[in-house]
Parts: C-alpha cells; structure tokens; sequence
C-alpha cells in the first residue's frame, strides 16, 4: 500500500477539505482526488462521504484512519532502526503515562544511559492504552501502564503503589482537619481524571452525575501549578504531591467517611525481547 496515498488519507481526514489537503501536501487537487479514488478502489470501500459544504469519513473510513497511522508509524519505525544500527549496537523504545514517567522514571533512565553508553534510549509519553497498542504492533520494547496487561507472550509485572490523597494550599483551611464526601461539593475542586482507569472514574462517583466541574484538565502534573495557586483541591498521587507536602506548599486533606483506591502501575514488555534483559536488571521486578 502506497505510503504517499496513506499519507493524503490521513490529511484529508483531518482537513476536511481537498484544497486545504493538496495545498498542505503540495500537489494538485486532482492528485489529492485521484489517490483517494485508488485507495477506495483497493479497500474496496466507500472511507469519504463527500457534498458540495462537507467531507467526513464513513464508518469504515474511521476504522481504516487508526490502520492508517499504524502503517506509516510501523514504516517510520523500520526506518529509524535501520539507520541507527550504524551508530548503536542497541536501541531500547520505552512508552510510559506521563505521571508514572514524573513520578518515577527519570532516575532509572537516567542510571541507564549511564551504565550502557552503547544503546539509544526513545521515550514516548501517551495514555495506557495507546501505548499497549503500540507494543502489540512492535514499536515499543516496554512500557510503562496503568493498565494491567493479560496475553499470551507478555509479562506483566506491578511496577509501583501509591495512595490517592486530596490537596490544597494551606490557606484553603476550612476542612484541615478533615472532609465528608457530602462536603466535597462545597469545594471548589480541579478535576483531573487522571487517565487511571478505574481511579478516574472513582473520582467522579464521588459527585452528582453529569455534575460540571469549573476546571478540567487531563494531565495530573498540569494540575500542579492550579492547587500551588491557591485555586483550589483535587486529588492527586501522593508521589507526586509528597514534596510540597514536606515543604509547605500543599497540606493533606484527611478522608473522614470514605477511602480512595490504590494507584498500581505496571511494567508490560513481551517476553522473548532480548532487547529488555539489560533495562530489567536495572529495575529489579
């Protein structure tokens, strides 16, 4: 499959438009038309609905976009590899959630590129799931989950535990000494769901539902700077809260009716990947 027709595909699937799509690719309109006539005629699928104000995709078009990307990430991917053997005897591609990398990772990629001057490190930040696809498709040795991941030549093992707690600045006084869950509607609370799975969605049974929080935000190491403001509570992993904790910039709320679930993340890689044996030894699972 033509990676230049994969690649007019996706731009028009995401311009919605054949003259944005040929200006942004350089080539004429008629190419834009005629590589996605080919590429229906090979699928053997209508992917465009097309009228004279819109183009949108058809259901199988949307199911054909995220093979699409595969594709051209798979060939990037080989690529990549091929040339750095010339300058490496290994590389080690290591996807993580990002506040498992904040939390916890940089000492340990940062003890292995000491230790092993030889092999090149790629980290790439995204969501639990994404990245499992990407492992499943070969693009990455290892990754870094807060999903537990079951197949068959795959080893999954818990990486890390941490507790949930709710946070403020020490000015937010009202409820210091503790809060009931009823209450937490009487707080002007920042809501991050984490990308935790099921903690996420814990955080919401919390409130009424379809309940409109002020704030949304889908990155927990974003938050941050929001709680250090003075703007408001949210709960948050306590490593990553821990040291302004110790040093006065935020203060624990205590739970006095209910708990919170605990935050297990997990290190999934398939089980026959030499490529992972020096990076293990280093993480001691």
């Amino acid at each position: 499959m033509d990676t230049q027709i994969l690649k007019t595909f996706l731009m028009l699937s995401k311009l919605k438009n054949f003259s944005l799509t040929a200006e942004k690719l350089f080539v004429a309109q008629s190419t834009v038309t005629n590589r996605i006539a080919e590429l229906e005629k090979e699928v053997d699928k209508k992917l465009f609905i097309r009228n004279k104000k819109h183009i949108e995709l058809t259901g199988e078009g949307i199911i054909f976009k995220d093979y699409a990307k595969r594709i051209l990430e798979l060939e990037e991917n080989a690529v990549k590899e091929m040339n750095q053997i010339d300058f490496y005897e290994k590389v080690l591609r290591i996807g993580s959630a990002n506040t498992i990398y904040e939390c916890y990772l940089y000492p340990i990629i940062k003890s292995f590129l000491i230790s092993n001057h030889n092999t090149s490190v790629k980290i790439l930040l995204d969501h639990s799931q994404d990245l499992l696809q990407m492992l499943d498709d070969k693009l990455l040795d290892g990754v870094f989950s807060y999903i537990y991941y079951k197949k068959s030549g795959y080893q999954c093992s818990l990486f890390a535990s941490d507790e949930l707690i709710l946070v403020t600045k020490p000015e937010n006084r009202v409820f210091k000494n503790g809060i009931y869950k009823k209450d937490l509607l009487k707080i002007n609370y920042l809501m991050c769901d984490l990308l935790l799975q099921e903690t996420g969605q814990f955080i919401r049974t919390l409130f009424p539902p379809y309940y409109q929080f002020r704030f949304e935000i889908d990155n927990s190491t974003k938050l941050l700077q929001y709680l250090l403001d003075g703007l408001g509570y949210s709960f948050l992993p306590k490593s990553i809260v821990k040291s302004y904790i110790e040093s006065g910039f935020l203060i624990h709320i205590p739970l006095i009716d209910f708990e919170t679930p605990q935050i297990n993340s997990y290190f999934v890689y398939k089980t026959n990947n030499k490529q992972m044996q020096d990076f293990l030894s280093m993480l001691r699972l």
